[in-house]
């Protein structure tokens, strides 16, 4: 029998209280867990605005994860907030949705920051899944950052835009300095202005501000709450970000691999992302080219992701893969 979902809650996760949106047209389908970019930047948001139409497919669990959003609390350790606990969350959240729904197994599906969480999880728990996706696949970003950065001063320097030359050159990560969080609001102001950032057609960080602030799902407290659950996440979890190789931690996942990536994106590196795919086994991959996106194919192009997940990824076929 069919039956619609549309669920906001809150479950325990290895001891602790963490919320979760879960949304289906279906309950019968098979079931997604999205794990949210960042560290610590909840998604539920932008489906308001920019409908994705997974819970059409599947019931998605829009989970926030630890540290974050509607699951941030003030007296959360930061010892807590480590990979290995992430990546137990992941699991322990994985097992709720299999047990509630009644699946042996689920999709997980990982958006920039959440692609290498989700990677990991799925090397270390692969029976729990039918397939990874990944959505602004991680793989190098120290790597990705300098190349961003050099491209970024090279665009504005042609055009002459001192005023941005001079905010980058504070930040000589061409020369090897430091790749910290102070750099990150420069290099979102200059990724939103280029397109290259989190969507190809929005030219403001206040976009996503206002996403955040018109979404009817949160209260106001837990919308104020959320640039603090963001600033905490990415302060306990950047370093790890930017020390990550998946070439070598991950040469290999045992289950079917599918990389969706915006050609616009620079936040996360295109070209690394599609080495990453070349570069790993697995029993079934496929790297799919966005042409209108940058970071967020998901919101950008929702009809085009849908396709790719109806017609391969349900049937573990990479068919419509960029050859």
């Amino acid at each position: 029998m069919q039956q619609q979902l549309n669920e906001k809650i809150r479950v325990k996760i290895n001891g602790m209280q963490q919320g979760m949106f879960l949304q289906s047209e279906d309950t019968n389908n098979p079931v997604l867990l999205f794990l949210h970019g960042g560290p610590g930047s909840p998604e539920i948001a932008f489906t308001q605005k920019h409908p994705t139409g997974l819970e059409k497919l599947f019931t998605v669990c829009w989970w926030e994860q630890r540290g974050s959003g509607i699951s941030y609390q003030r007296n959360t350790p930061k010892e807590m907030m480590t990979i290995d606990q992430m990546i137990s969350d992941t699991i322990a959240v994985a097992q709720y949705l299999r047990h509630r729904f009644g699946k042996d197994k689920i999709y997980i599906m990982g958006h920039s920051w959440g692609t290498v969480l989700g990677t990991l999880t799925a090397q270390r728990a692969p029976e729990l899944f039918h397939a990874y996706i990944g959505i602004g696949q991680v793989a190098r970003q120290a790597e990705s950052e300098r190349l961003a950065y050099t491209y970024m001063l090279n665009k504005f320097g042609t055009a002459g835009n001192k005023k941005m030359v001079r905010k980058f050159k504070k930040y000589p990560i061409d020369k090897g300095g430091e790749i910290g969080i102070k750099y990150l609001s420069v290099r979102s102001d200059g990724m939103q202005k280029l397109g290259i950032g989190t969507m190809h057609r929005s030219k403001s960080m206040l976009d996503c501000v206002k996403i955040v602030l018109g979404y009817k799902g949160y209260t106001w407290r837990e919308k104020l709450k959320f640039p603090m659950g963001n600033s905490f996440s990415l302060n306990c979890l950047w370093d790890f970000v930017l020390q990550s190789d998946l070439f070598k931690q991950v040469p290999r996942l045992e289950i079917p691999v599918y990389v969706l990536h915006g050609k616009f994106d620079y936040q996360v590196s295109y070209v690394i992302a599609k080495q990453f795919v070349q570069a790993i086994e697995a029993p079934v991959k496929g790297f799919y080219t966005f042409e209108r996106s940058a970071h967020s194919p998901c919101f950008e192009e929702p009809k085009k992701m849908c396709h790719i997940l109806r017609k391969d990824v349900l049937n573990g076929k990479a068919d419509l893969a960029d050859r």
